[in-house]
């Protein structure tokens, strides 16, 4: 055993070698047992004396052979149809020159021995690769730590998923789980194949705690059914992407994914990809603010796409700032687009207006803001400088520019706030309204997400390293709900806002219903293989536990302020409202008041005039009889 791990250890230079001694000895053994069989004797000595000049010329033409078709470079675990056919090559070039060889020697060997010695040879050199790959296998399933994995989808990307995991040291394919009935019971490359029904008494059997899906091409609403019912057993579920990562060698680790964030939203992704997008923007210099965030990031990837003339990457950190132009700078460079990287706050109206200037802005995404509802709720007068105050000086310097397109990025958060970060986006979202009455070249307009999966601050990170610490979860209420997006459908959906702008209105997506955050907390961790802890049992592995509403926090959010004020779009899932605004009066008034508030560091003054000038806006209990 200890020879056969050695092997193992081997550099790949010394397995071809031994290889090619190994199949070099099979030439004289086959052209033996070829005399022996013809002549019904196992040691034929007579015959055999008078052959020796045959039986050298074949192993100089066997070893040639060998070298030129490069069977020691066949790998144990790949081994199939092109490299039988290499072997077959071989088998019948050697038997043809046995009986060239007999011809030239003037030998009276029988005919049939070249015929017999070539599909001896051919019988040899597969039996001892099927052997040794026999061998090697249980080898490395009895003395190595793989963990058993069953693998849903008996395809094509599932028969090539388990020969790649038959060389992974992580896993070992035990059976398949196939949807179809005609497969039950059948052997696919040494699998069984099953019924899904049997699935969890087979993941008892065999200790199975990894369930590997390998239907790639499966369409996104039956994949979510099929991982709702595979969430319900103790098993990690994971989905391969592509199997091409695989067969190149990389570990099952950098093979597989976890459930990706699209998997929690309960709904089909929302198609976005429309012509209107790619012909507002391209040729176009467009400067997206922030662009070093989670949404930035992303709308700068996909602009990209969209063949602008340039993009403007501006942002006030310096390391957001270099990551996104590292990230963003080989797509670019292989479009052919300029990006221009420029540090700065939003706040600075010289900067911003030196940049827009310098650079030729033609369209504005504004998604530079300080976002988290905690942190803005205790810091309020930055929170409201960076996100009222900045868009104020972008939207301003737009305006004066006489560029063509200005987007805000906004949130659901905005619709009745409870919170400081709300309400200064719902202020942000009237200075622009107000802009647009006065702008008579740029289009205004502003876009609403719900909560986007996987972004910073996300609940899809924080119950991620949650659960890998062995929990608990936190969640803040249970009946807390929220509107949930990907990223790239944010990021989308503001490309389209800036296609379909007509001025001064707001865009939202049609999210479907609002999900529970208990229940993704509850899917996320039974997805992962866990199980959720009774907290009057106390089994199970993951408890989650409740820890109140945070300071501004809502148990739902809302996308529109009135419902009754939605119009159609071109695209059937995007909706757009026209919503009261404020006077410019009123917008100067309230821009004073807050810069006055910010001078002063005076937050109770702020907080009046936030529930003054923001419709619905509902203070926290806890400072509600202070500004009252």
């Amino acid at each position: 055993m200890v020879k056969i791990l050695h092997l193992q250890s081997m550099t790949r230079r010394s397995k071809r070698f031994l290889f090619l001694i190994v199949d070099s000895l099979i030439v004289p053994f086959s052209l033996y047992c070829a005399f022996a069989l013809r002549y019904g004797t196992l040691w034929p000595q007579q015959q055999l004396s008078q052959s020796w000049a045959l039986f050298a010329v074949m192993l100089v033409a066997g070893v040639a052979l060998i070298v030129f078709f490069r069977l020691p470079y066949i790998k144990l675990h790949s081994f199939e149809n092109q490299a039988m056919q290499r072997i077959a090559w071989v088998s019948v070039l050697l038997g043809l020159c046995a009986m060239i060889t007999s011809y030239l020697l003037a030998m009276q060997a029988p005919r049939s021995v070249p015929l017999i010695f070539g599909a001896f040879f051919f019988l040899g050199a597969i039996s001892m690769r099927i052997i040794a790959l026999a061998v090697l296998t249980r080898s490395l399933n009895q003395h190595a730590e793989r963990r058993p994995v069953a693998i849903y989808g008996a395809g094509a990307a599932g028969i090539q998923l388990a020969a790649a995991l038959r060389q992974s040291h992580e896993a070992r394919p035990v059976f398949f789980i196939d949807d179809n009935p005609n497969l039950h019971g059948l052997m696919i490359t040494g699998l069984a194949v099953y019924s899904p029904e049997k699935l969890e008494k087979l993941l008892r059997k065999h200790e199975v705690h990894s369930v590997l899906m390998a239907m790639p091409s499966l369409p996104h609403a039956r994949q979510q059914a099929l991982l709702n019912k595979l969430s319900s057993l103790p098993v990690d579920v994971q989905i391969l992407p592509s199997y091409i990562d695989m067969m190149a060698g990389k570990g099952m680790a950098k093979s597989f994914r976890t459930v990706p964030p699209d998997a929690l939203l309960g709904r089909d992704k929302v198609a976005l990809d429309t012509p209107e997008i790619a012909k507002t923007y391209a040729g176009r210099v467009v400067m997206v603010t922030g662009a070093g965030g989670s949404i930035g990031s992303e709308l700068c990837r996909q602009l990209v796409n969209c063949n602008p003339a340039r993009i403007i990457l501006y942002e006030q950190g310096e390391y957001q700032l270099y990551s996104i132009d590292r990230d963003l700078a080989p797509m670019a460079a292989l479009a052919g687009i300029p990006v221009v990287t420029r540090l700065g706050s939003v706040t600075n109206k010289a900067r911003v207006t030196g940049v827009i200037e310098q650079e030729g802005v033609e369209i504005i995404l504004h998604a530079a803001a300080y976002k988290h509802v905690p942190l803005v709720e205790h810091n309020e007068l930055e929170g409201v400088r960076n996100n009222v105050l900045g868009t104020q000086v972008v939207a301003e310097a737009a305006r004066a520019a006489q560029i063509e397109r200005f987007i805000l990025v906004s949130t659901d958060k905005a619709v009745r706030p409870t919170n400081i970060m709300g309400a200064s986006k719902r202020m942000a979202e009237l200075v622009i309204q107000d802009l647009q009455t006065r702008s008579e070249v740029t289009k205004f307009s502003m876009v609403r997400f719900g909560n986007v999966l996987g972004s910073s601050g996300s609940v899809l990170p924080l119950f991620q390293k949650q659960i890998a610490a062995g929990g608990p979860v936190t969640v803040t209420h249970a009946e807390v709900t929220r509107f949930f997006m990907t990223i790239p459908e944010a990021a989308r959906l503001v490309l389209l806002a800036g296609a379909y702008a007509k001025g001064g209105d707001v865009f939202v997506l049609n999210m479907g219903e609002p999900k529970k955050i208990m229940d993704i907390a509850k899917q996320m961790i039974l997805l992962s293989g866990r199980t959720v802890k009774d907290p009057v049992t106390g089994k199970g592995d993951i408890s989650i536990e409740i820890t109140g509403l945070r300071p501004g926090e809502k148990l739902y959010e809302e996308l529109l302020i009135d419902d009754d004020s939605l119009c159609p779009t071109p695209h059937p899932k995007i909706l757009c409202a026209e919503e009261a605004m404020l006077s410019q009066i009123e917008v100067a008034s309230m821009l004073n008041e807050v810069n006055q508030s910010i001078d002063t560091a005076d937050t109770l003054r702020l907080r009046r005039l936030i529930q003054k000038r923001v419709e619905g806006y509902r203070p926290p209990p806890s400072t509600e009889r202070l500004i009252s």
